[in-house]
């Protein structure tokens, strides 16, 4: 009687199973872990461009207030001479007509009474002003930038107002220049030309937090509610977040203040749009991918195939231990633990495949994809790198002159080829050892290891002369500004050094731009 047959599993199978479902498994993970770095290098990258350009239209916010006051505190010293209607009259409307800074222009006496207005369609002149802004200035007797408020007729209005004041010291009234937020005016263009087709968008508030620019006029004057941007602006900060915002839209946003008027301008981007572009990357890996993925799996199929033989003739020397030859077989086929160690290579060999294209990812997500040039995470890297080994460094910041000039005159792609035109001369001037990049816009760093002040002034004079020389097709000729700075010898942390760089720049534009300037050291602390 023959004894029931037992059941036969087919190890086989169920090793070939287990070897492409590790593949597989390692294959999904890598490709998860690429998607999760390239979606932290976009927010991040967002993150920081839309905190450098809010700074910068701040910034561009303040020197036109600035400007309007240094506008109307001439206008006030010529008047204090002679302040008689005809000659108010005469004043209000070259200074209507000089600039496009005001909507309106006008001048009270001391009682708050106005005696001249531009444009004379505006018919206050014998009336006596009662709105806040009129109030503040004949209280306070000093240059102001009101809040904004409703006017006499309707408009809201911001007033920037000088007082104008005798040889004598007597009061005579203020000049004010009035800016209607509803209406189209410099500080509307200041603001409003910059808007991106990307999603991306600015919105400036007051004090109050009240709306006074926004893409959507009819959210002019509206009050901003819950918003962790707008409390941190408000405190007079300046940085990045991620939020969601009074909308209850997810956003990227960068925010900066303007201290002269209090304002705060904040520009953001929605993380959905920001990561969009994510989804065709990931496709495009894929793709790329997949072959070498296919590769891999097959090689793991003929592996598992290989390795599975002496199993099964172990299995079959097994099933005929009574033939004479059977143990000599079995001798024959122990060395099958040696082709397990031999499938698990080739399992690391997929994993190093996939790790090389991770690595290349994390490449790619430190590296300026307009210019080749490390962006600011790869710059943070070398600077830890030199930090750790103590190694001391120059480090040279240069920003073109006049960027936006050539952006406003030729157009962005124009601008982007300045740009990328810059990055191929800095890399001809510098050496294999240093590290060049792209840190915002228009700005570089230029990290040179070892070097000593001499030797950095001249790299970075030898860069300037070349931009200075080279005449570039649409543009023509353009210049740079540089700031030298050297490490530990200017300051004890690598952050201040590079900020005393950024100083040394700052005051090269001062100086007329064109030009290097070499910071001064940090004052030693007492001992």
């Amino acid at each position: 009687m023959h004894s029931a047959r037992l059941p036969r599993l087919d190890l086989r199978r169920l090793i070939i199973l287990l070897a492409m479902l590790s593949g597989l498994v390692t294959l999904s993970i890598g490709f998860y872990a690429s998607y999760k770095v390239q979606r932290e290098s976009l927010i991040d990258s967002t993150l920081e461009a839309n905190r450098a350009y809010a700074a910068k239209l701040a910034n561009s916010t303040e020197l036109f207030f600035r400007g309007a006051q240094q506008q109307l505190s001439v206008s006030a010293e010529s008047l204090a001479a002679r302040f008689d209607d005809r000659t108010l009259a005469r004043e209000t409307d070259r200074l209507r007509r000089q600039t496009d800074s005001f909507n309106a222009v006008l001048i009270t006496d001391a009682y708050g009474v106005v005696r001249a207005t531009a444009p004379r369609s505006v018919r206050l002149v014998g009336q006596k002003l009662d709105s806040p802004g009129a109030r503040q200035a004949l209280r306070e007797r000093r240059p102001l930038i009101s809040s904004p408020y409703m006017s006499a007729i309707g408009e809201l209005v911001v007033m920037i107002s000088h007082p104008i004041t005798a040889e004598d010291g007597t009061y005579l009234g203020y000049i004010g220049g009035a800016i209607y937020l509803k209406d189209r005016n410099i500080l509307n263009s200041l603001l409003g030309d910059h808007f991106y087709l990307d999603g991306s968008y600015l919105y400036a508030v007051d004090r109050s937090r009240r709306l006074l620019y926004h893409p959507d006029p009819a959210r002019l004057g509206t009050v901003v509610g819950e918003n962790e941007v707008i409390d941190k602006v408000l405190r007079g900060e300046s940085g990045s977040q991620r939020i969601i915002n009074s909308q209850g839209v997810d956003m990227l946003a960068g925010y900066a203040t303007s201290p002269a008027s209090g304002w705060g301008v904040v520009a953001q981007r929605p993380t959905a749009d920001t990561l969009h572009p994510l989804d065709g990357l990931m496709l495009k890996v894929l793709r790329e991918t997949a072959p070498l993925a296919l590769l891999t799996l097959l090689c793991i199929w003929g592996l598992a195939r290989l390795i599975t033989r002496p199993l099964w003739q172990l299995a079959q020397s097994a099933s005929e231990m009574d033939a004479p030859e059977s143990a000599e077989r079995i001798q024959r086929i122990r060395s099958w633990y040696f082709e397990a160690a031999q499938l698990k290579r080739a399992l690391q060999l997929g994993i190093s495949l996939l790790h090389q294209r991770i690595g290349k990812l994390n490449l790619d997500a430190q590296t300026d994809p307009l210019t080749g040039l490390h962006n600011r995470r790869g710059l943070q890297l070398a600077l830890e790198a030199m930090a750790a080994e103590r190694r001391p460094f120059a480090v040279i910041a240069l920003d073109l002159d006049h960027f936006k000039r050539i952006n406003d005159t030729h157009g962005h792609d124009v601008g982007d080829n300045v740009i990328r035109y810059v990055a191929q001369l800095m890399t001809a001037c510098s050496r294999g050892a240093d590290v060049l990049c792209r840190s915002g816009g228009e700005e570089f760093l230029i990290l040179l290891p070892e070097a000593n002040l001499e030797s950095a002034l001249l790299v970075a004079e030898r860069l300037r002369q070349s931009v200075e020389q080279d005449d570039l097709p649409d543009v023509g000729h353009i210049t740079i500004s540089l700031g030298i700075a050297l490490w530990p010898y200017h300051a004890e942390h690598i952050e201040r050094t590079l900020k005393l760089a950024d100083g040394a720049l700052y005051k090269a534009k001062q100086r007329g731009r064109n030009r290097s300037e070499i910071a001064e050291p940090d004052a030693p602390r007492p001992g």
